[in-house]
């Protein structure tokens, strides 16, 4: 067992860490767009309370700071959960990674020529290098997979890996025609519910994103904020989630999923099934390398799961995120 005392001292001088800036959040966010000429916002969006976040360590409570139970936007971190509810579709059958995700769904026509070979897994590991535009976003704007400098080479699906929110979108958009209904109805029913999480998250498309599927429409999620929505969800909340992967399996998803999840990308060491892995340490330098992390705005949104330590760190706009985890996984020895 850790310091207790100490990581109570670590978490409460989180506070100070609050990331600056942020609390008019439409500018905020305008900022994260490089591509002026896509800067609308199409999607809700959730102004910032605060830092907040809670360490938990083999399912018990150590430490928390500002509110754990106060919603935020979650950013980039929606993608993990995207992940958890694709997850649930492998335990049911539903989906296999290497299947082509046309012959499950249609996409409405969005994948034509060389990306009608288009794989689950592709779309989960971030590396089908989709050309396109979905709800009147083009992939070419989103300048994350610009900054990686992986974007301009293109290539054929497989070929290389792209962090890009639209192509989250897309298999968004195919795991609401798989699921036939909203995402967010999938992950209260089949995670939140049963792993006793509250009822104050909400999962948010765009204005505009609906999927006909049997004679109805069906609203769409979005993977990210850029342009809005996206999960608004509590530290506690996310960190109810941390704590059943943490475990490698649990009544909701299958360890075999989980491991999956967490297996490195050929093309991309450090990244799984829509996770941050810390095996080779190049996500956070200094912290384990057992470490997985669902990751948004630079890290100012986190759930930081180390299976080795039973240690589960959620945490909201909160800077210095990166020190804190050394630090509190450092009163634990494996």
């Amino acid at each position: 067992m850790g310091g207790t005392d100490e990581i109570a001292r670590l978490a409460s001088d989180r506070l100070a860490a609050f990331t600056p800036g942020v609390h008019d959040i439409s500018e905020y966010l305008d900022r994260q767009v490089a591509d002026v000429a896509n800067r609308e916002v199409l999607g809700p969006l959730l102004g910032a309370t605060g830092a907040s976040g809670c360490v938990i360590h083999a399912g018990k409570t150590l430490a928390t700071w500002g509110n754990p139970d106060t919603p935020e936007m979650l950013f980039s971190a929606t993608k993990s959960v995207v992940s958890v509810v694709a997850g649930l579709a492998y335990d049911d059958g539903r989906l296999t990674p290497a299947r082509r995700v046309l012959d499950d769904v249609s996409l409405n026509g969005l994948l034509v020529g060389e990306y009608t070979s288009i794989t689950w897994e592709h779309l989960l590991q971030q590396t089908s290098m989709w050309q396109g535009t979905l709800w009147g976003k083009p992939t070419s704007v989103d300048w994350q997979s610009r900054r990686e400098g992986d974007e301009a080479k293109g290539g054929p699906p497989g070929s290389g890996w792209a962090y890009n929110d639209v192509r989250v979108n897309l298999l968004c958009l195919a795991l609401t025609e798989l699921w036939r209904q909203p995402l967010g109805e999938v992950l209260a029913e089949r995670v939140m519910q049963p792993l006793g999480g509250s009822q104050s998250w909400s999962w948010h498309g765009y204005g505009e994103s609906f999927v006909h599927v049997e004679d109805r429409d069906i609203a769409v999620v979005s993977g990210g904020a850029h342009w809005g929505g996206g999960l608004f969800m509590s530290a506690r909340d996310m960190a109810v989630i941390g704590v059943a992967l943490a475990r490698g399996g649990s009544p909701v998803l299958s360890a075999e999923w989980v491991s999956r999840s967490w297996s490195p990308c050929l093309v991309r060491p450090s990244y799984g099934y829509l996770w941050w892995l810390n095996d080779q340490q190049t996500v956070f330098p200094i912290a384990p390398k057992s470490g997985r992390c669902a990751r948004g705005n630079g890290g100012r949104h986190l759930l930081w799961i180390d299976p080795d330590r039973e240690l589960v760190i959620a945490s909201h706009w909160t800077e210095e995120i990166e020190q804190f985890i050394f630090d509190v996984s450092n009163q634990f020895i494996v």
